[in-house]
């Protein structure tokens, strides 16, 4: 699809599309959009080579995966032909301009990989995108919450059926409707299909030209790390992503690193839980430190200054206003630490944070203190930690920290699974050191 909007930015060319018959190909749509198609039967050069001749073609664009960097190379000698290439996997080229238009996608990673006279386009800024996305997203609709409707794209092909499996999951929410869009390439169809049957909050979608409208009409997407989530992203769609192939690792390291829903393989549970969070039953929403209004930065110091919670801290002095606003300011330079205000229904209940937070060995160091004034929500505060260290931050091992007297804390560390790992003097004061795996979540 990438490929015919591609075609559309040259208005004035006579375009020619190569393409072999391959089982779950899409050549109806560009026949839809009246390009000329020629049949190739390999990948061999000389069919290519041919095509050059008969049509005097002047660039040549190519998107496959397994045409490369030697295969480029003697196309330019033996024809001088312009070479356009797309790539997603960073791979080296022998071309005139490559474009990878997906949003993870960095200059710098091509050094050495292409020639230095090689025109680079990298990034949002080249995004693929139809046109329907642009206009549907001028009339984004405002999304529910809980959310009542889910989109599932697993891609056209499906090999794995996972679309049945994720339906089977969402049984498990019966207030939302779920719309499934596949092709007829699909070799699982019939099985999906009949799954499908006499349900009424499914629907399947083959071969639809409504991709925009159904992203629009949805609450949320789960989607393969694909082209695709270029145009979830654009929409500004919340999502669940899950791998399916190699050729997604790019996108899918990008979707980790900006702490999103996703997931290297299917997993039933591990989506439930996802799931679960997308939902957010519990009405949580969480504050950036760095985005708080002042009157919330005073509150959270306020908190935080109470002698109930104050001394269970390690540090147990009085902080000042001005040093509180500094040390939020600093969050904002600082990757390996995290400050959440939590609401619940529009009502402040606490503060989680996230320190250390290390994404190699893949652990972060959890604070929590609830708002004085409120009893009971510890458990709520905890829950909400484990699923946003587990899901968005995707870490293994969580770790918390408490004075051995400390009973409350620990006694509630307990409840949700954490372990004594060690303990360590401080301040002649006996701490525990706990920790709760992914394993365990």
């Amino acid at each position: 699809m990438r490929d015919l909007v591609l075609a559309q930015q040259f208005t004035d060319a006579n375009i020619i599309i190569a393409t072999q018959d391959l089982p779950g190909n899409i050549n109806h749509k560009i026949k839809e959009e009246n390009y000329k198609i020629e049949t190739l039967q390999s990948n061999n050069i000389e069919e290519v080579l041919k095509l050059i001749e008969h049509y005097s073609i002047e660039i040549i664009i190519i998107d496959h995966y397994g045409i490369d960097y030697d295969y480029e190379k003697e196309l330019k000698l033996k024809t001088k032909v312009q070479i356009f290439v797309l790539d997603d996997t960073y791979e080296k080229h022998h071309c005139d301009i490559l474009l990878n238009h997906n949003v993870y996608a960095e200059q710098s990673k091509y050094k050495g990989l292409i020639p230095d006279d090689c025109e680079l386009r990298c990034g949002s800024e080249y995004t693929l995108l139809r046109q329907e996305f642009i206009i549907e997203k001028q009339n984004r609709r405002q999304i529910n919450r809980p959310p009542k409707s889910c989109l599932v794209i697993m891609g056209g092909a499906d090999h794995t059926n996972l679309n049945t499996k994720i339906l089977k999951v969402l049984e498990n929410f019966p207030e939302i409707s779920a719309h499934v869009v596949t092709t007829t390439a699909n070799q699982c169809l019939n099985e999906l299909e009949s799954f499908a049957k006499d349900k009424t909050n499914i629907k399947i979608h083959i071969n639809t030209k409504q991709m925009a409208k159904l992203m629009n009409s949805s609450d949320f997407a789960i989607v393969t790390p694909s082209v695709t989530m270029n145009e979830v992203l654009f929409m500004e769609m919340p999502f669940i992503a899950i791998k399916t192939a190699d050729n997604q690792n790019d996108m899918y390291e990008y979707l980790i690193s900006t702490r999103q829903q996703s997931m290297c393989l299917y997993d039933s549970e591990v989506l439930k839980k996802h799931i679960e969070y997308m939902v957010n039953i519990e009405g949580i929403e969480l504050i950036n430190f760095t985005e708080m209004t002042l009157q919330e930065k005073e509150t959270v110091l306020e908190w935080r200054n109470t002698l109930s919670i104050r001394k269970w801290m390690f540090n147990k002095e009085e902080i000042k206003l001005i040093q509180h606003l500094n040390y939020i300011e600093s969050l904002k330079k600082q990757s390996n630490k995290l400050y959440f205000l939590v609401k619940k229904q529009g009502i402040d209940i606490g503060v989680i944070d996230f320190t250390e937070i290390n994404n190699t060995e893949k652990t972060a160091n959890l604070g929590i203190y609830a708002n004085p004034s409120i009893k009971g929500v510890g458990s709520i505060l905890l829950e909400t930690i484990i699923n946003f260290a587990f899901i968005k931050l995707h870490v293994l091992r969580l770790i918390s920290e408490a004075f051995d007297n400390n009973f409350p804390a620990i006694k509630l560390y307990k409840k949700f699974m954490f372990r004594t790992i060690a303990s360590r003097a401080l301040n002649q004061q006996n701490v525990v050191t706990m920790e709760l795996t992914n394993e365990n979540w």
